[in-house]
C-alpha cells in the first residue's frame, strides 16, 4: 500500500436497531490492503439512485428523523414502522455500508497484471460500499474509462445505463417489438428515450406533469402520455395502437397504473380484432415492475383478457441471463456513448456528511423526477 494513503477512511453506514430505529452515521473503518486481484479506488463521485434508498433509509418514517453529532460527524435517527420491521429481521444490529456504484481513481493495486493495469486509471465501479472515501474491490468489478473522463461523468455507468439497455434487450428476448416506460422523464427514462431513437424501437413514455413531457419531446420523443390528464387512457391506447408496444417497465409499482397499461394494451390489440373472444386477445401483454416510487398495493381490474403478466424485473438477474459476453457488449456501448446517450445530470452535489443532513435526505428520499444527488467525498 502506498505510504501516502491513510490507514482508515470514512464511510456512510446504515443500521437498523432492535428497538425499531434507523441510524445513519459516518464510520471510520480500516482501509484494506488490496489482494493480488484487487485495487483500491479513491472515490470521487457516487450517485444516489432509487435502488440505493432501500438499504440506506430502510423505509423509515423520515418525519421522525432527528440529527445529533456534529456537521462533520452527523448521526441521523428515525423510527421504522412496525410493519416494515417485520421484513428487516436479518438487518438488525448489522451496520451496513451503502452505495451501489461510483467512479474514482485507482490509487493502489494488487500484484496481478489485471490489477496493475488499472493503477492510476479513472474507473467506474460497482459492488456496493461506494459512499466512502475509498473502496477496495476486485479489478474485474472496475470499468476503465477513456483518458480524460471526469469521475462525475462515469459515476452512473452501471445502474441506469445497463437498466435502460436491459429493458430493450428484454423486449427483444421476449418477442415484443415496442415498449412502455413510466416515470419516463427521469435520468434513466431520458437514456431509454435516446436508446430507442438510435435503435429504432417504438417507445411510449408515461409522465405525470406537462413539463416532464416537454423534457422528453425536446429529446425527440413521439409518444408521451400524461397520467394526470383526463384523456390519459385514450391517449395511451392511441399510442399503443401506433407503436404496437406490448411490454412495459414500471418504476412506480403501487397504485393503478400497471393495470391501466395492461387494459390499454388489450384495447389497442382489439382494434384489429376480427372476432370476439370471451377470453380476450391471445397477444401476451407484460408489465415488469422495477421500482417502488409508490410503496402501496398494486391495484388492477382484470379487464385485459387472460394473456398477461405482472412481475418484477431487476438488473442483476437480467445480467445473469445474458452472461458475461452479453454484459461486456452492453458495457462497451456505455463507454462509447458515455457523454451522449448515457449522460447523467445532477441537481445537487454533497459531501459524505452532507448526504446525511436531514435537509438533503428529505429531498432525495422523495425520488422526484429531475432531482438527482451526487456524493463527492472530497467536498468539505
Amino acid at each position: 500500500m502506498p505510504n501516502d494513503l491513510p490507514a482508515t477512511m470514512r464511510q456512510i453506514r446504515s443500521l437498523v436497531t432492535e428497538d425499531g430505529r434507523l441510524q445513519l452515521s459516518l464510520a471510520a473503518v480500516d482501509l484494506p490492503e488490496p489482494q493480488p486481484h484487487e485495487v483500491v479506488v479513491r472515490i470521487e463521485a457516487a450517485p444516489i439512485n432509487p435502488s440505493d434508498l432501500g438499504l440506506l433509509l430502510a423505509s423509515a418514517d423520515l418525519d421522525t428523523a432527528t440529527a445529533t453529532g456534529s456537521p462533520s460527524e452527523p448521526v441521523v435517527t428515525a423510527d421504522i414502522p412496525p410493519q416494515t420491521m417485520r421484513g428487516l429481521g436479518a438487518r438488525i444490529g448489522e451496520s451496513m455500508p451503502v452505495g451501489n456504484e461510483g467512479a474514482g481513481v485507482v490509487v493502489a493495486a494488487g500484484s496481478s497484471a489485471d490489477a496493475q493495469a488499472l493503477l492510476g486509471r479513472t474507473v467506474a465501479i460497482i459492488g456496493g460500499a461506494t459512499y466512502a472515501e475509498y473502496r477496495c474491490l476486485p479489478a474485474m468489478m472496475c470499468l476503465a474509462l477513456p483518458d480524460g473522463t471526469k469521475p462525475a461523468d462515469g459515476a452512473s455507468c452501471f445502474v441506469n445505463p445497463l437498466t435502460s439497455l436491459g429493458m430493450v434487450e428484454t423486449m427483444k428476448m421476449e418477442g415484443h417489438t415496442g415498449l412502455v416506460h413510466t416515470a419516463a422523464a427521469s435520468n434513466l427514462g431520458q437514456m431509454l428515450q435516446r436508446i430507442c431513437l438510435a435503435d429504432g424501437v417504438p417507445l411510449v413514455n408515461i409522465v405525470r406533469r406537462p413539463e416532464q413531457a416537454d423534457v422528453l419531446r425536446a429529446l425527440g420523443a413521439t409518444h408521451v402520455c400524461n397520467s394526470s390528464a383526463p384523456t390519459f387512457m385514450e391517449d395511451l391506447t392511441s399510442a399503443l395502437v401506433e407503436t404496437g408496444a406490448t411490454i412495459a417497465f414500471d418504476a412506480i409499482g403501487g397504485g393503478r397504473q400497471a393495470g391501466q397499461i395492461l387494459a390499454c394494451m388489450e384495447a389497442a390489440v382489439n382494434t384489429a380484432a376480427t372476432e370476439y373472444s370471451r377470453y380476450g386477445s391471445s397477444v401476451h401483454k407484460q408489465v415488469y415492475i422495477y421500482g417502488g416510487l409508490d410503496r402501496g398495493p398494486t391495484e388492477f381490474n382484470r379487464n385485459f383478457g387472460m394473456a398477461w403478466g405482472i412481475g418484477g424485473w431487476l438488473l442483476t438477474p437480467f445480467l445473469g441471463k445474458i452472461g458475461t459476453a452479453g454484459m461486456l457488449r452492453l458495457q462497451a456501448r456505455v463507454v462509447a456513448e458515455l457523454i451522449t446517450t448515457f449522460a447523467s445530470h445532477y441537481t445537487d452535489e454533497v459531501s459524505l456528511a452532507g448526504a446525511l443532513s436531514i435537509d438533503a435526505i428529505s429531498v432525495y428520499a422523495r425520488q422526484a423526477t429531475g432531482q438527482k444527488f451526487l456524493i463527492r467525498p472530497s467536498l468539505p
